[in-house]
């Protein structure tokens, strides 16, 4: 299996190579060459089988021979052992033809655990074969931070540093991130939004000078392997319910639009999926572009749900290369617009195609506040604000008779404040994580500036070297 930009002038790399690099050098997202299939008769062989061997099963075409299968089945044994649920990825159902599908059960409480124990282990093989070490930049709007660190700390051939939106996450997701005391972590809050600074890890990746330097690597969602590693929990989802005899609808709560598209991908694969829903707070450019071709940069404005306090999605780059059929000439020159003008023209064909595949659907504060109320009260289910969106867009989508899985993005503990607005009273965090609130914190404050951003992780990488 190889892997291409999709903007067309980065050479082609096989999946140890896009594990690695992360953004193609061209500032494209690589994307595979061809997709692999599962047929119905694949699809029920992987029926019953624990979830790190199904993950394994359906990674595997997109590893290539780069991993020996059997090496890989180890990884995804290995990550999931620790999370604190049997079925890794339980089903829980709320209502006739509805459930959700939580993915919190990892050690940090969010979706982002499912890929990132993985690909902690991923890094360190490829690095020990190569022999190198990285320096992996990250950019979160809350959960992913927390996972990468978790995932990557105190390992022997990378450093790791996080820059999150200061003020922006969690108090719970902030403390998850800035309590680890690894000598290869390292937390810089900067003064700014979520696309801020993705906008600043963007730009040192264009730094050919300072990439090379630093041997940067990517673990956001723009890194390929996190949504490979995303794709099988639809699969097993979707198995659980009854396919492939019947379709499935997702819903699914996101904001840099990484999760919904490894559902989209398990689609594109044969997955039987009859309906994709794109759930978004009231930042909410994906649902504003499905409704009537608005991709436009607006203000972001913080909300209940921070994960998704997101101006500019950047994973829809990989769509917009397949809704463009692939022209990685009219995907960079329809990027390169979009950054300039803050309005993305999507040619009417293409969106057509989108609406043709994705549903949109924007829930406010108060609907979200709201909607947690009635899961508590009606359901007898605590739901986090992302989650709850993302249950109250499939209920406002009719797919009967499709059954419809709500993806559960996180724990409810990890949004207190959220929760005791909602329920009256504050969920308690897992007892694994009960000394969060009594770590001390350790971080360095940035401003929004390129030039400050690289100093601090020079700073730190070279004291690591």
């Amino acid at each position: 299996m190889f892997y291409t930009s999709t903007r067309g002038h980065s050479a082609r790399q096989d999946f140890a190579g896009v594990l690695l690099h992360g953004l193609a050098e061209d500032g494209g997202l690589y994307m595979p060459e061809s997709w692999p299939h599962l047929s119905h008769a694949d699809l029920r062989g992987l029926r019953g089988l624990p979830y790190a061997d199904l993950a394994a099963r359906v990674i595997a075409p997109f590893t290539g021979d780069t991993i020996p299968f059997e090496t890989l089945l180890g990884f995804c044994r290995d990550a999931y052992a620790g999370f604190h649920h049997p079925a890794t990825v339980p089903l829980v159902q709320l209502e006739t033809g509805l459930w959700a599908l939580e993915l919190f059960h990892g050690p940090t409480l969010a979706f982002k655990d499912v890929a990132m124990q993985l690909l902690g282990r991923l890094f360190d093989h490829v690095l020990a074969e190569r022999g190198q070490r990285i320096t992996i930049v990250g950019a979160t709007s809350g959960d992913t931070g927390s996972a990468a660190i978790e995932a990557c700390r105190d390992r022997s051939q990378l450093d790791i540093v996080i820059l999150h939106p200061a003020g922006r996450t969690s108090e719970v997701q902030r403390r998850q991130m800035t309590t680890v005391h690894a000598p290869n972590v390292a937390n810089i809050a900067v003064d700014g939004n979520f696309d801020d600074c993705q906008d600043l890890v963007k730009a040192m990746f264009a730094d050919a000078d300072f990439r090379r330097e630093m041997q940067l690597a990517a673990v956001n969602s723009i890194n390929w392997a996190r949504i490979a590693a995303q794709i099988p929990y639809y699969v097993a989802a979707a198995l659980a319910v009854g396919a492939p005899e019947r379709e499935v609808a997702f819903s699914v709560p996101t904001g840099n639009f990484g999760n919904v598209l490894a559902a989209w991908a398990a689609r594109r694969m044969g997955l039987p999926v009859g309906r994709l829903t794109v759930a978004s707070n009231h930042n909410d450019i994906l649902t504003r572009f499905l409704a009537g071709n608005d991709m436009s940069v607006r203000t972001v404005a913080p909300s209940l749900s921070p994960s998704m306090d997101i101006g500019v999605s950047s994973n829809f780059e990989r769509l917009l290369f397949e809704l463009l059929g692939r022209d990685p000439t009219l995907t960079a020159s329809t990027m390169q617009g979009f950054r300039a003008t803050g309005r993305m023209e999507v040619p009417h064909a293409a969106w057509q195609h989108a609406r043709a595949l994705f549903h949109g659907f924007r829930l406010d504060d108060a609907g979200t506040t709201a909607e947690i109320a009635r899961l508590h009260t009606e359901c007898g289910y605590l739901a986090d604000p992302h989650t709850a969106i993302g249950i109250a867009a499939a209920r406002a989508m009719p797919c009967a008779p499709l059954p419809t899985i709500a993806a559960a993005t996180a724990h409810p503990a990890k949004f207190p404040d959220a929760m005791q607005l909602a329920t009256g009273s504050r969920p308690a965090l897992p007892p694994h994580l009960a000394h969060l609130y009594e770590s001390p914190e350790k971080y360095t404050r940035a401003a929004c500036d390129l030039g400050e951003v690289q100093a601090a992780i020079r700073a730190f990488a070279s004291r690591n070297h």
